[in-house]
């Protein structure tokens, strides 16, 4: 009897140690299930989502009634994240500036690109090209435009390519029609000797022109600047 009931107390414990694993298990099982809950709940929050998506976007922004620039893109993704609202183009941009007279005065192109609403300012990033109306082309790989100030900067390597002159640095400063620029820090420049034989002139003008894109007035206009 004593080595039955020391058995029954052994199979007892055995049970109940069990019991505790599986509850044990349980409860890891439960906090391990609420973390996943919390992180799918965390991806997939609203505030995450685009609250507005396009396709094949164009559009033009406008500043008093007049056309300022144009802007097409492959993609494009609105988001509003606590009181924080930005335009995403996370497959590329193209950007170009007129005048008051509607003349192409600038245009910029890169890779992925970034709209900051509020505070009036543009973020380019990966393969940027930026040209003037004078054919000047600055390429960078970071490239900031504050539409208040008007100023177009970049703290990255640099190089401009001119009619005569590849120029290259560290860091950019420049007005938006990219007519008055700097380099803060120059690293060298590369003259380039212009061949002005009849042939050569005669080869440059079988050239194809590049075509920039001109204004056209669209009735939908999703983004504006300006009152």
């Amino acid at each position: 009897m004593k080595i039955q009931k020391l058995g029954f107390k052994y199979h007892l414990k055995f049970i109940r140690n069990k019991i505790a694993a599986l509850i044990a298990g349980a409860a890891i099982l439960l906090t391990a299930c609420e973390n996943n809950l919390e992180k799918i709940q965390a991806f997939s929050s609203p505030e995450d989502l685009p609250v507005m998506e396009a396709t094949n976007f164009e559009t033009l922004f406008t500043d008093s009634g007049e056309v300022r620039f144009f802007v097409k893109a492959p993609k494009l993704l609105q988001f509003d994240m606590q009181g924080t609202s930005f335009v995403e183009f996370p497959n590329g941009i193209v950007l170009i500036k007129y005048d008051e007279d509607q003349n192409v005065i600038s245009s910029i192109t890169a890779d992925y690109a970034k709209n900051y609403e509020k505070e009036q300012k543009w973020e380019a990033k990966n393969n940027v090209v930026a040209t003037n109306a004078q054919g000047d082309t600055l390429k960078t790989e970071h490239l900031i435009w504050e539409e208040k100030t008007e100023k177009i900067y970049t703290e990255e390597f640099v190089r401009i390519i001119r009619s005569d002159q590849i120029i290259t640095g560290i860091g950019f400063q420049s007005d938006q029609t990219m007519q008055n620029w700097r380099i803060k820090n120059p690293k060298g420049t590369i003259y380039i000797e212009v061949d002005n034989t009849p042939q050569a002139s005669q080869d440059s003008a079988q050239q194809e022109p590049v075509q920039i894109q001109q204004p056209v007035q669209t009735e939908q206009q999703i983004l504006k600047v300006g009152n």
